[in-house]
């Protein structure tokens, strides 16, 4: 009953801020109260969970479509409960950046945020392959009123080119979830078998290789990531790209076992072109949110290349990467949201030398510029060192083009930090401009304190998202 009130609790907060005649003030609290509930809610359920056990847990199942074998299927493995987590933890979040910036229309704006993320709790939920299509198409409809009406000037061509992708790769996965689910006479994903149907294994790979991005579906990313609101882009980029990770593994590596081995070779090329091909165009950005929009497309490449190893220690490294590119993402987007409300502009150009006067400032773009460096000894650094060796098995030139693609992040990292911080003073900045104030903090640190515990403790994600062999769990053996 838990994963459903996960679910249910922020789609019913939704519809009461939705209908309920509060004022502005009051609506904004209602929904961070609902938002600081299912964070509570969640916190509960990973203190009661047993991760050595090996089924799915939480689970409530319900008879929907009996004849053609739907069912609601709701429930948790370890490695969906942390990424759920990152999803609930992230909107929460931004939902509170919404209440700092004073969204207009705040009726609207926080019930489609706490719709936003009731419904990716419910992809990371879902144990039927058609509750899970419509959870994943459920998401996007949220995503495209926030980017086309709260967003940046060249909002509508953002929010178009978005559903022009999403679109595409929503149909290709509709047309595989039919012919999946009926050539294995159920939709279950507990219950049904593998298959050997390349074309199908392939509809459900295009899909999920857009919303991550992959090379070359990738066409939407910079308009969406820098035209939407600071806080809708750190969802988007930090949580949303995770539900193509999630898709990967428990849909297309598990019951894809032989087309996945047949074209591994293809998707860990195109995983670390896009790893190589993201860093590079990140450090040749002229603003702060194009340097972290790319940053992220190559992160996605990096955590694909653990993903499509299908190693234990490759995928063990995929899930922790991708809690901590999720918390790091959207600290990034939130705190360029937040030099942007200072400065007026996020470019290069136009910035730096604010660390001068505003130590706070300085002391968190810092920290977590060093989590972006991924320095030894943050959560990062372990991540990216997991996923490198689980890659290495299938190959060393896998490895060697991931590590040269890390130092490439490094450079565009440090290239952040400095035309933020340290820069010759730009025409944007002025000595009035105030350093961070206490309720940003209480947006940003929240998400620092967590990566601090994992650059401590990354076993409590990475040790804990499988029950045993990863590899063998999602049914394909190591070679």
């Amino acid at each position: 009953m838990l994963t459903t009130l996960l679910i249910l609790l922020p789609l019913a907060g939704a519809i009461v801020v939705w209908l309920a005649p509060l004022s502005k003030e009051s609506t904004a609290g209602l929904a961070l109260l609902v938002a600081l509930a299912e964070v509570g809610l969640w916190a509960g359920g990973v203190i009661n969970f047993d991760f050595d056990g090996g089924a799915v847990q939480y689970r409530w199942t319900r008879s929907w479509f009996e004849d053609l074998g739907i069912s609601y299927d709701v429930g948790f493995e370890g490695f969906s409960l942390w990424l759920a987590g990152l999803a609930i933890v992230v909107g929460a979040v931004a939902i509170g950046y919404g209440l700092w910036v004073e969204r207009e229309r705040p009726r609207a704006y926080y019930g489609l945020m706490l719709f936003l993320t009731g419904s990716v709790v419910g992809v990371f939920a879902s144990q039927d392959l058609l509750l899970f299509y419509v959870f994943f198409e459920a998401m996007l409809i949220p995503l495209y009123v926030l980017v086309g009406v709260w967003g940046g000037p060249r909002r509508v061509r953002a929010t178009m080119t978005f559903v022009l992708y999403t679109m595409a790769g929503s149909l290709l996965m509709l047309a595989s979830v039919v012919a999946f689910g009926i050539g294995q006479g159920t939709f279950s994903l507990v219950e049904s078998g593998t298959s050997d149907n390349v074309w199908v294994f392939l509809g459900f790979v295009a899909a999920f290789a857009v919303k991550s991005p992959l090379l070359p579906f990738h066409g939407w990313l910079r308009e969406a990531y820098t035209q939407a609101p600071p806080e809708v882009a750190a969802v988007l980029s930090g949580v949303v790209s995770k539900t193509a990770v999630f898709g990967l593994i428990v849909i297309a590596a598990r019951h894809f076992p032989e087309p996945l081995a047949d074209l591994r070779t293809v998707l860990l090329v195109l995983a670390a072109a896009t790893l190589v091909y993201g860093s590079l165009l990140a450090f040749r950005q002229p603003d702060v949110r194009g340097v972290v929009a790319y940053s992220s497309m190559a992160q996605m490449g990096l955590i694909l290349l653990g993903v499509f190893a299908v190693t234990d220690i490759g995928l063990d490294g995929a899930v922790l990467q991708s809690v901590n590119h999720g918390l790091v993402s959207a600290a990034m987007f939130l705190l360029a949201g937040m030099v942007e409300q200072r400065c007026g502009t996020g470019s290069f150009s136009a910035l730096g030398g604010m660390a001068k006067g505003r130590p706070i400032l300085a002391t968190v773009v810092m920290t977590t510029g060093m989590i972006v460096l991924a320095v030894p000894g943050s959560a990062t650094f372990a991540g990216e060192f997991a996923i490198l060796s689980g890659v290495f098995d299938r190959g060393w030139g896998y490895a060697a083009v991931g590590a040269g693609a890390i130092v490439i992040g490094a450079l565009y990292g440090l290239r952040l930090i400095s035309g933020i911080l340290h820069q010759a003073r730009g025409s944007a900045v002025s000595d009035e401009q105030p350093d961070l104030r206490a309720g940003e903090l209480a947006m940003v640190l929240p998400l620092l304190a967590c990566l601090i515990v994992l650059s401590a403790w990354p076993a409590a994600v990475s040790g804990t998202s499988f029950p045993a062999d990863e590899a063998e769990v999602i049914g394909v053996v190591s070679e």
